[in-house]
């Protein structure tokens, strides 16, 4: 399962790239997103109340942040697993600037499920993933943007 997106934050390249970074920052962005603790070194324990369809439910499960080239691109690893199955993904994250005072972000992002969560069809779970995507990063814009 494949997602892509393209955001525009206006704000500097490096202001959302430290926002990005900031553990306490995603947890309140990412959608169901009820813990976010550090591990070691770019690593975060995390715990995620999803639903999907008429199954949901909570996963725990790890947050990692590799490949970074500060402050233009990173990679995120996620990986979880719950009664409702299990989910793997990874994403590649670029910044790059469009002016002076705003960044464009460009995610993609492949993702794998399994599980109870995986029978409600993957046409559908692609829709889901992107929709969680545009949540969270609708949240950054609006938190970077009025400077929380």
């Amino acid at each position: 399962m494949q997602v892509e997106g393209q955001y525009t934050i206006n704000a500097p390249v490096q202001r959302v790239w430290d926002y990005l970074m900031d553990p306490m920052g995603l947890q309140a962005c990412i959608p169901g997103c009820e813990k976010l603790a550090p591990a070691g070194e770019d690593t975060y324990e995390a715990t995620l109340k999803v639903g999907v369809a008429a199954v949901k439910g909570t996963y725990q499960g790890r947050v990692a942040i590799s490949e970074k080239e500060p402050p233009n691109r990173y990679k995120m690893l996620v990986e979880g697993s719950g009664g409702p199955g299990f989910v793997r993904g990874e994403a590649v994250i670029e910044l790059m600037p469009k002016d002076a005072n705003a960044t464009i972000v460009k995610v993609k992002g492949d993702g794998q499920v399994g599980g109870t969560v995986a029978g409600v069809g993957q046409r559908m779970l692609g829709g889901v993933a992107k929709m969680l995507m545009n949540q969270m990063f609708d949240c950054v814009k609006k938190r970077i943007e009025s400077g929380q």
